[in-house]
């Protein structure tokens, strides 16, 4: 059997995607706690969130926001409750 090799990075969720007059809420943004030389690495990456309650949120991370502040924008289904907006996320990588 093999062993999938998973780079677990945590990351905290700053918000929603917003544009001037519209907010994406099956889209938000991550800020991750790594090198931003290697933020390009975690497109496709598995995002889990979880609540107080026990409930599992999972989604993937679409594209990158900004570099300098590692943002990453992930994309999740169902959306996720403004609740968890500011809690830890578990970012895994190949």
């Amino acid at each position: 059997m093999s062993e999938r090799s998973e780079a677990v990075v945590k990351g905290v969720i700053v918000g929603y995607r917003r544009g001037s007059a519209k907010q994406y809420n099956n889209q938000v943004l991550i800020q991750l706690f790594v090198d931003p030389k290697e933020l390009h690495s975690f497109i496709g990456a598995k995002v889990v969130a979880s609540d107080r309650y026990g409930n599992v949120y999972r989604g993937k991370v679409v594209r990158v926001h900004s570099e300098g502040k590692c943002i990453v924008v992930a994309r999740f289904e169902p959306n996720i409750p403004g609740q968890l907006i500011g809690s830890l996320v578990d970012v895994f990588r190949k």
